[in-house]
């Protein structure tokens, strides 16, 4: 095109137009006139004034200019005002149906702490006499029932405690002390949790996210350790087999969580030749392509339920299977497999919780991996001689000096690709690792060297 020549009538503008009705994409001639824009957008927005048209730098755009002579161009912003209240132009405030009633931090404790006790109750009945034992187990059961109750403020926190109640009863009535049946134990005792996921989660309605989690969760447990019982295996595979699930599930649990219904998603291909966004746009009469707000928060709300749920499932596996990978490994050879096993995935998990931008999801990762090396060092230290003590006490007080050097880097901010790419590839050591050390925690390869030596 040369210089000084209009644009064929034919060629056309994508502009996005910000004004009080919200965000409005459109499609102009290039050589419209900037009154015609402000028409349109009065129009299409169901304002009774035709607006004030500005750049995105702030400077008002002439009526009778066109949008050629203004430097327009495809992609551009601008901003609809009426008369000069400038500064309140797409302000979006939140509507009443914004503000959601959230659960009390004071219920959610209680209800957490009544499921400690609920657990603790079940241990305590396990080893009581036959009577004790059926009484606290018929109190715990017929206590499941209170998170059927839908009504009250605190419905939500306390049907995610009534399957601890259950699952405690079922610990309780077929605990044995033997460690070739402790996988059936673990195993109806996250099957009673799952049904009494599933039971309060159909009858109430409530909480649904979080009950489904502790059904997948509870119904993984028990196929595992179910699977493991009925082939004659060791209990150390069911450990260690649920130990490195832990790991994966924190690895991948982000990308399943989140779900975006496909009439949300956006036309990619569109939106790099025209430049359309997908926004909530307010009520006007021709709709392209839309996103309500309320769907949006929909579906993060949605997703970060989820991920906090499946966090809690993943600390408890950590805190119940790690001590009893490592208390069933007696012999020497099982027994180093078990320590790096717990070791690497404790380090997995405290790496993993890095990513995690939930709060809650992320203390729990992080809590996890602390479970995993504190059952580590209560199984390790006893049987240290003094001279292996001490290297570990040297090397802990290393690592500790790492870690502050690196806070100190952090706090300063060096937070740059630099740290991520070495936590990535740390995350991806431990867990190809942990995955490798399975055969030797699980006794497989022991088993293997015993039958060709």
């Amino acid at each position: 095109m040369t210089q000084g020549r209009v644009r064929p009538p034919a060629e056309v503008l994508a502009l996005t137009v910000h004004g009080p009705a919200g965000a409005l994409d459109l499609v102009v001639p290039a050589g419209a006139a900037v009154t015609d824009v402000a028409r349109e957008y009065a129009e299409q927005a169901g304002l009774s004034a035709i607006p004030l048209l500005y750049s995105r730098a702030g400077d008002l755009l002439l009526a009778s200019s066109s949008l050629t002579d203004l430097g327009v161009d495809t992609g551009d912003i601008l901003v609809a005002a009426a008369g000069v209240h400038r500064g309140a132009v797409g302000v979006a405030r939140p509507g009443p149906d914004a503000v959601r009633p959230s659960v009390g931090a004071v219920a959610v404790l209680w209800c957490t702490i009544a499921a400690a006790v609920a657990v603790l109750a079940g241990w305590c009945a396990a080893h009581a006499s036959s009577g004790d034992r059926d009484v606290a187990t018929a109190l715990l059961a017929a206590t499941s029932l209170l998170g059927l109750v839908p009504a009250g403020r605190h419905a939500v926190p306390r049907a995610l405690a009534a399957p601890c109640f259950l699952g405690a009863a079922a610990f309780a009535r077929v605990w044995d002390p033997a460690p070739e049946r402790l996988p059936v134990v673990v195993g109806v005792t996250a099957v009673a949790v799952a049904v009494g996921a599933a039971v309060v989660r159909a009858v109430s309605g409530r909480a649904e996210a979080h009950l489904r989690v502790v059904v997948v969760a509870g119904t993984v447990v028990f196929v595992v350790t179910g699977a493991v019982t009925v082939m004659g295996w060791s209990p150390r595979v069911a450990w260690a087999a649920l130990l490195v699930g832990a790991l994966l599930a924190a690895r991948f649990v982000p990308t399943v969580a989140v779900e975006v219904p496909d009439q949300y998603l956006v036309d990619f291909e569109r939106l790099a030749v025209t430049a359309w966004s997908a926004r909530d746009l307010g009520p006007r009469r021709r709709v392209r392509s839309i996103v309500p707000i309320g769907a949006v928060r929909e579906v993060a709300d949605r997703g970060g339920r989820l991920v906090a749920a499946a966090t809690t499932s993943i600390l408890v596996v950590a805190v119940v299977v790690a001590p009893l990978l490592l208390w069933t490994a007696p012999l020497p050879v099982d027994r180093v497999g078990a320590r790096l096993e717990v070791g690497l995935v404790g380090a997995g998990l405290l790496l993993a919780g890095r990513s995690y931008r939930h709060p809650a999801a992320r203390l729990q990762l992080r809590l996890a991996g602390l479970a995993c090396w504190a059952a580590l060092a209560a199984h390790a230290v006893p049987r240290l001689s003094s001279g292996q003590l001490l290297t570990v006490s040297l090397v802990s007080i290393g690592l500790g000096v790492v870690v502050v050097v690196v806070a100190i880097a952090t706090g300063r901010g060096w937070r740059s690709a630099w740290w991520s790419r070495r936590a990535e590839v740390a995350e991806a050591l431990c867990g190809s690792a942990a995955l490798a050390v399975v055969l030797v925690a699980a006794g497989v390869f022991r088993q293997l060297w015993e039958m060709t030596s």
